[in-house]
């Protein structure tokens, strides 16, 4: 009867979460991402009160929460100013761009990829408009229509309204949670029974040092990933390097996929960006320069950063890793691999703390005795 009495008190305290959760999904939403922020400021915290001394004066809580928060909006101020006019740049190379430019620079290798095709009989023989086929295929008049950039720009001054309310939120929380240390924990811990408190602060605080490894290692990656590309690019002479670079290390939080739509983007900026070019002696050698870029980047990041990011920081086996984002795949495809391995992290330190008498359970954490 203990067990049963311990099993329904904790559905009961999951199911008011979820509820919770539901209804509030703006608020949590801010809530999440100000203690991820909080996550990754840790170590500037320590950083900050420990390090930085003037006489027997230091920075108090207040202070360096404070520091890190101007830090953050700095980082973002220059990421901003460095990146936005590259997009401005190439949305107008692309919002100027035309069917005849487009259809000149590809037809050569249009008609040949038609002319292989009809030999194996997969198309019928004969030359193709290069201009129509594109229009059919792509319905690039939708695309570099330069409407379609206005489009865009009215959506996000519509949406502008929310981001500000929203950054505000954010950077109101992160402050708190950065000066008062268990914050977060007191929160979450007064929605569950009283005599589950020791367990739910103990599961939280694994929680945070794990998902603080595991984001702190994803920034690592991404700035590898960003200077490694940056540095390929500009030796092989692509234009747009340092565009091409951030992006990839963006999309690349995706597992398996963002590399491929990474490369992809590559080389659509290539060509968008090269339109005048002769395809087989100057474009094409172009485009070889950018895949041979992301094929040694992606052996970089399978070999080396994958394994350390994910299997060391969340402590989990790689095999289990890819299986975690199959099934995030299934269930929320793009945003559920993205969220697959921070969940199956949560999932399994709240296991360990509850249901640790379960022999799987006790399988899948084993590698986590020391968190």
């Amino acid at each position: 009867m203990n067990t049963l009495s311990r099993y329904t008190a904790l559905i009961i305290s999951l199911l008011v979460i979820i509820a919770l959760c539901y209804f509030f999904s703006n608020i949590v939403g801010y809530v999440v991402i100000a203690w991820i922020l909080s996550m990754i400021g840790q170590p500037l915290m320590v950083f900050f009160q420990t390090k930085i001394r003037i006489g027997k004066w230091s920075p108090g809580p207040n202070l360096a929460a404070a520091m890190i928060l101007i830090s953050y909006l700095i980082i973002i101020t220059l990421l901003v100013s460095l990146f936005v006019p590259l997009f401005i740049k190439q949305a107008n190379n692309l919002a100027e761009a035309n069917y005849e430019n487009i259809a000149t620079a590809l037809d050569e290798p249009i008609q040949h990829m038609n002319a292989w095709l009809a030999e194996y009989g997969l198309t019928e023989p004969g030359t193709v408009d290069t201009e129509e086929q594109l229009k059919k295929s792509f319905k690039l008049e939708e695309w570099f229509n330069p409407g379609f950039i206005g489009d865009i720009f009215s959506y996000a001054l519509a949406a502008a309204g929310n981001l500000i309310i929203g950054m505000f939120s954010v950077i109101f929380i992160t402050f708190f949670f950065l000066k008062e240390q268990g914050l977060f924990t007191n929160a979450v811990a007064v929605l569950v029974p009283s005599k589950y408190e020791r367990q739910v602060r103990n599961a939280i605080e694994s929680i945070s040092r794990l998902l603080t490894r595991y984001f702190g290692g994803i920034l690592l990656q991404m700035s590898i990933i960003t200077i490694f590309v940056t540095i390929g690019l500009t030796l092989l002479g692509v234009k747009n390097a340092l565009l091409i670079a951030f992006f990839a290390a963006l999309i690349n939080v995706i597992p398996y996929i963002g590399p491929i739509i990474g490369a992809a983007f590559g080389m659509f900026v290539t060509v968008s960006s090269n339109l005048d070019l002769n395809f087989y002696t100057e474009m094409f050698p172009l485009i070889i320069k950018v895949i041979v870029v992301f094929g040694l980047m992606q052996t970089l990041d399978n070999f080396v950063l994958q394994p350390f990011i994910f299997s060391n920081s969340v402590l989990a086996h790689p095999l289990e890793i890819f299986i975690v984002i199959l099934m995030g795949a299934k269930l929320g495809g793009v945003t559920g691999m993205i969220l697959a391995i921070p969940s199956y992290t949560v999932l399994r330190v709240i296991a360990r703390a509850f249901l640790s008498e379960f022999r799987i359970v006790q399988k899948i954490t084993g590698s986590m005795r020391d968190i």
